[in-house]
């Protein structure tokens, strides 16, 4: 099988489920649990529609600060395909129980979308009658409203739609980081079914900003790119990213649950306070280089075609330590010591199976910094 299509086969598989280390980081307890205020309310789909069209209700762009906002940047892109799109509009034109949706109530009383993006932006792109580009014309239906769009609807069909009340949770938030952590431990709590997000993609919630920003940048270096593969749609290469980086420079720090390590992380540097971001890019694109030019793809991937973190986020911080002490090793050393650290069986252990623990992270980047400084 060719690269390319090895990385549309990864990304695919890995695009459709939470990994089992999401899901153990999703069901870690919090040690602290924050307390939220919310209302409930139902809206009719005419009326969210057009709230969507006026900015009323906003959906923010992922990963990406907006000083306007204070939860910007949580959502990921619209993954929906035609037929879950299809079947959510049948769904209401046939009077079917939905899930609600669930907004953060900013300052100014927008409404943010923080559960409930793809059902929306299905509704409005219904409404218009356009998605892709194209004509928006139901087909994974059943006959009777086979190729209908809003448009040709007829009056009692339509009434059905408009008129359809859509349960709604309202939670309010002051922008406090206090705020938003009640806000995430709400979400988490509420993630289940349909696809669910990732504790990354729950994270952005939190912290928008520069660092998010920079994280993006980083996810585009060329030699990165190849070295991943095919772009996360649930940002899992960004999110490790922000793992090599918070490891980096605070290791000695690391605790479990990760989600919460990294959290704080996130929140301490939100708009890169106190990191060097020179630096990081530099070491950053210097280890990329050489992994590519050097063990190649095959340097981040363990007994699997897809990407393991762990081992990643293990010769990246190694790597970098190393690159920060001086000195330019060559490829083949890279390579070689690359070859070593996976050959270790004790390195083996630390990044199969439960690979967050505070033992595991700890031996491992000490094992890969050892390798490299040998170097």
């Amino acid at each position: 099988m060719a690269d390319d299509d090895a990385d549309r086969v990864d990304s695919a598989v890995e695009d459709e489920a939470l990994t089992p280390e999401e899901v153990e980081d999703i069901a870690s307890a919090e040690p602290e649990a924050e307390p939220v205020t919310y209302t409930g309310t139902d809206f009719d789909v005419e009326g969210l529609v057009r709230r969507l069209e006026r900015g009323d209700i906003a959906i923010p762009t992922f990963g990406h600060g907006d000083d306007s906002l204070e939860v910007a940047g949580f959502q990921r892109g619209f993954v929906w395909r035609r037929p879950q799109m299809d079947r959510f509009i049948e769904s209401l034109l046939m009077g079917y129980p939905i899930p609600g949706i669930m907004f953060v109530q900013q300052v100014d009383r927008r409404y943010l979308v923080l559960d409930g993006q793809q059902r929306l932006r299905t509704l409005g792109a219904f409404y218009q009658g356009v998605h892709a580009g194209r004509e928006f014309t139901l087909e994974n239906v059943a006959d009777e409203f086979k190729g209908l769009s809003y448009r040709t609807l007829t009056p009692e069909q339509r009434r059905q739609l408009d008129n359809t009340f859509i349960q709604a949770t309202i939670v309010k938030t002051d922008g406090t980081n206090e705020s938003l952590e009640a806000i995430y431990q709400v979400f988490e709590r509420l993630n289940s079914g349909g696809t669910q997000l990732t504790p990354h993609e729950i994270r952005i919630a939190l912290y928008p900003g520069q660092l998010v920003d920079f994280l993006e940048e980083l996810n585009r270096l060329p030699a990165w790119r190849n070295l991943y593969g095919t772009r996360s749609l649930r940002l899992r290469d960004q999110e490790l990213i922000l793992r090599i980086i918070a490891l980096y420079y605070s290791s000695s720090a690391y605790f479990r649950p990760q989600k919460k390590f990294l959290n704080e992380f996130l929140g301490a540097h939100r708009n890169l306070q106190g990191l060097d971001q020179g630096k990081i890019s530099t070491l950053f694109a210097s280890c990329s280089d050489l992994l590519i030019e050097g063990p190649g793809r095959n340097a981040l991937r363990y007994q699997s075609s897809q990407v393991n973190a762990a081992l990643t986020e293990a010769l990246y911080v190694g790597l970098m330590r190393r690159l920060d002490s001086g000195g330019s090793p060559s490829v083949d050393d890279v390579t070689s010591a690359v070859q070593a650290f996976t050959a270790n069986k004790e390195a083996a252990v630390t990044i199969s199976g439960s690979t967050a623990t505070e033992e595991y992270v700890r031996k491992r980047l000490e094992m890969a910094t050892r390798e490299f400084s040998q170097i």
